[in-house]
């Protein structure tokens, strides 16, 4: 992501676990096009919940 933009503006994908939005983040800079989850805990939630 090019430095200056606006949290409004950074990309946003839908947990499938939970339903909820979850924004881009720095730490998944690198690997945003696998990210999933929005967090450990729905990722390990994520065969309990189909």
């Amino acid at each position: 992501m090019p430095k200056g933009i606006k949290k409004q503006n950074l990309p946003t994908k839908m947990c499938p676990t939970c339903n909820r939005p979850f924004t881009w983040r720095k730490k998944w800079e690198r690997d945003w096009e696998n990210v999933k989850y929005c967090s450990d805990k729905c990722k390990k939630q994520k065969t309990t919940q189909v």
